[in-house]
């Protein structure tokens, strides 16, 4: 068996595997990155990239679809020819997940290592049968992978998973997706925009990530309107029938209800990859999910020599969150034990369904929680479905609810389901990293027209129930008709 002694080993090789070798690599040539699986990452492989090449498709086709709301009229029936779909989302993503492939090949041999790890003690890894590291240090960077209850694989190859989809050569008929969250909507509503009869089941009333009763409320109007969504279903059966599924499941109306699909979409959350590690031959501390916890600035877990970063430290599963970690993490493993407070940014995450969904900062129920009920925060709204531009454009669905606290003034975050969406919680997200108030965002140019008026009208109407600024206006002159 072979043996190596090095500075830092890390763990995985997709987005914050490799973000963290590099930072490491500032400081230490002796860097070690050890990958199971092929390289890519999640993002290009079967994440955000091949999902939103689904999601072009089908907003091509919903577009097509709204023309006559313009007066345009196309001649003859929209024809959606699957294989050509799923022919572009495979060749593009192969393209993507090539672009990442040639930064790993530039990455020394030497620097690289194929195989399994788990922990032998607090500085030991075994990586299969064939070599044992010793590191000064350690980082855990080895993603997350797709949870369901395993009695599921009862459907065999009727069970699919979001990575299944992408290599599809064409769309079926229907799919059950089970769980309303992020994957699920993007893919769910986009495969129907495709032609595909969709159906989506959740449990506990949950959709998307949203923590706002209202705003969820809202968006599950809204996507009821394109495809049936019960949120909080009873399922009674769900079994293999040939090449389908059979599902039982009481309605809306508490009636037993039958249907037969293709496919099950399993997108019921996703697992940190930390269970297969053999953590326990170690002094880390779990949390209630078994993943080793980390201090937010620094990524250092509860033994010192050891870091994590990306989706396996349980915090927020999105690439830029994962790239922040790795370079904080990895730059503290190579300049162990001078270790720094890295700079964790304000959150921010989007869904790429047709309304987007998209949240910044503190969420409602982090800062309801926070607050303890008390009342010290308020909430500013806007409706986007008589707002000038959305109107103008067709677009005119959603709400935008920012948070404000009361004395300060401080913007505390938004949640809002809505046109542009994923630009509108870009620009709350520098406004809440700089500390903004309320009234200093209002200072900001908005331009007219622009669907960004709406946040200004949703600040008026927050800064009015701080008692900062004046009552709200119903029809504002100066702001030009429809804001």
């Amino acid at each position: 068996m072979k043996t190596l002694n090095i500075d830092v080993a890390v763990i995985g090789g997709g987005t914050a595997g490799l973000g963290a070798y590099r930072a490491a690599k500032a400081h230490t040539d002796s860097v070690i990155m050890i990958e199971s699986g092929p390289y890519g990452t999640t993002c290009a492989r079967v994440g955000c990239m091949p999902s939103k090449l689904l999601i072009a498709a089908a907003e091509s086709v919903h577009q097509i679809k709204k023309a006559p709301g313009f007066g345009v009229h196309s001649q003859g029936e929209i024809v959606i020819n699957g294989r050509e779909v799923m022919d572009r989302v495979k060749r593009e993503r192969d393209r993507f997940v090539g672009f990442v492939l040639e930064g790993v090949d530039e990455i020394p041999a030497g620097d690289k290592l194929s195989g399994h790890a788990k922990f032998i003690d607090n500085n030991t890894l075994q990586i299969d049968d064939h070599t044992r590291i010793s590191a000064r240090r350690i980082v855990i960077a080895t993603g997350s992978r797709p949870a369901y209850p395993a009695v599921w694989n009862e459907l065999g190859e009727r069970l699919i998973i979001n990575d299944d989809v992408f290599n599809w050569d064409d769309l079926p008929d229907s799919v059950a997706v089970f769980g309303p969250g992020v994957i699920g909507l993007e893919l769910g509503q986009a495969l129907q925009r495709l032609g595909v009869e969709v159906v989506m089941f959740g449990i506990g009333g949950q959709v998307g990530p949203l923590t706002d009763p209202e705003v969820m409320d809202y968006a599950q109007r809204t996507f009821n309107e394109e495809f049936y969504l019960d949120p909080d279903v009873h399922i009674e059966s769900m079994k293999r029938q040939g090449d389908a599924v059979e599902i039982k499941y009481m309605n809306k109306d508490n009636e037993l209800q039958k249907i037969t699909v293709d496919y099950v979409l399993a997108a019921t959350g996703r697992r940190p990859n930390v269970d297969q590690l053999a953590v326990e031959n170690t002094a880390l501390q779990l949390d209630e999910r078994g993943v080793p916890t980390a201090d937010y600035f620094t990524l250092q877990t509860s033994v010192d020599n050891i870091f994590i970063a990306g989706d396996a430290s349980n915090q927020l599963p999105l690439l830029h969150e994962a790239a922040d970690q790795a370079r904080i993490a990895g730059d503290n493993a190579g300049r162990f034990p001078d270790i720094r407070a890295g700079l964790r940014r304000s959150k921010i995450s989007a869904v790429f369904c047709d309304p987007q969904i998209a949240m910044v900062g503190e969420t409602y129920k982090e800062i309801d929680t926070r607050h303890g009920g008390c009342g010290c925060f308020e909430t500013g709204v806007v409706s986007f479905e008589n707002q000038g531009r959305s109107r103008v454009m067709l677009r005119n669905k959603g709400v935008l609810h920012l948070y404000g606290e009361h004395g300060t003034g401080r913007f505390l975050g938004a949640e809002m389901i809505g046109p542009n969406a994923e630009h509108l919680a870009h620009l709350l997200a520098w406004a809440h990293q700089n500390n903004m108030t309320v009234s200093e965002m209002l200072d900001m140019p908005f331009y007219h027209p622009v669907i960004e008026e709406g946040v200004r009208t949703a600040l008026r109407d927050l800064n009015a129930k701080l008692h900062i600024g004046p009552e709200m206006i119903k029809h504002c002159l100066d702001c030009g008709p429809g804001c």
